[in-house]
């Protein structure tokens, strides 16, 4: 099991480039399995399965929290998180990444145990656009960020939790944006358009901006803060713009350095030197 498990950490590696006491969870608003697929599709070129993800992200989050760094942010989410180049985070601090593709809201609220023994200074939390291309209605998306943040509170009484925003797609130039980034033939037996990819157009990028202001009331009302990624990456449309994105929904080098702007503003506001003023 131990081989097996090293295995996995050097796949991880290798798969995001190399650059590098658990609380109640609340039933009531987590949507039922029935209504969403057992496993999220990772697509054809992602090898790992979310079990296996799993077993890695759980790993991770315990080597962290036996070792007890003195700067610890978490970056949660799905794979816009997940596959954040190591060398483009803020530096100065050690980041526990629990990001997984294809992931939804109900899947990261399930797993946010992993991290409870582990002792950040910034969560930082990302979900929802699977949940959206799922067809999960708004009100569960709502809800269950509302038991995410409610957790992370309870868990992390000293973190500073970080709602982000959904970011805005492509629109319907997200389909071809895919098959251009695309090299070469899938594998035998791989579906060369993802379910995303036909989704995606059908879900307006105004319902993205109507949630993530639903998003924003939620983070005042729980008093954790809020972080709008989502006007820094539209274009004039109100689409991903396409400097930023490889496929219509993922970031290319040029905008995980955009999103790196934001995480350092309030990496920079829990430095030991901010946090030693009066």
């Amino acid at each position: 099991m131990t081989s097996g498990l090293l295995v996995l950490a050097t796949l991880l590696l290798w798969y995001r480039g190399n650059p590098i006491a658990s609380s109640n969870v609340n039933a009531s608003t987590i949507q039922q399995p029935s209504q969403l697929p057992t496993e999220p599709e990772l697509g054809p070129y992602h090898q790992l399965s979310y079990q296996q993800w799993l077993t890695i992200l759980r790993r991770e989050a315990a080597a962290i929290a036996q070792s007890h760094p003195q700067r610890l942010n978490v970056l949660a989410g799905d794979s816009l998180s997940l596959w954040f180049p190591q060398e483009f985070l803020p530096q100065g601090v050690t980041w526990l990444n629990q990001g997984i593709s294809g992931e939804t809201s109900v899947g990261l609220l399930r797993r946010l145990k992993f991290f409870d023994q582990t002792e950040p200074q910034i969560i930082f939390v990302m979900i929802g656009i699977n949940d959206l291309i799922r067809g999960v209605s708004e009100e569960t998306l709502v809800a269950n960020h509302r038991e995410i943040i409610r957790h992370l509170k309870a868990v992390h009484p000293r973190a500073t939790i970080v709602v982000q925003s959904i970011l805005p797609h492509g629109g319907d130039r997200a389909s071809q944006r895919y098959l251009k980034s695309t090299l070469g033939d899938p594998a035998p037996g791989h579906n060369p358009r993802p379910a995303w990819v036909k989704r995606l157009p059908l879900i307006p990028n105004r319902q993205i901006r109507n949630l993530n202001q639903r998003l924003s009331e939620i983070a005042r009302e729980e008093r954790v803060d809020y972080l709008d990624l989502h006007t820094l990456f539209t274009d004039k449309e109100g689409d991903l713009r396409d400097d930023l994105s490889t496929d219509g929904l993922h970031l290319s080098q040029q905008g995980y350095t955009v999103w790196r702007s934001q995480l350092e503003r309030f990496n920079s506001l829990r430095s030991p030197t901010s946090l030693s003023k009066p």
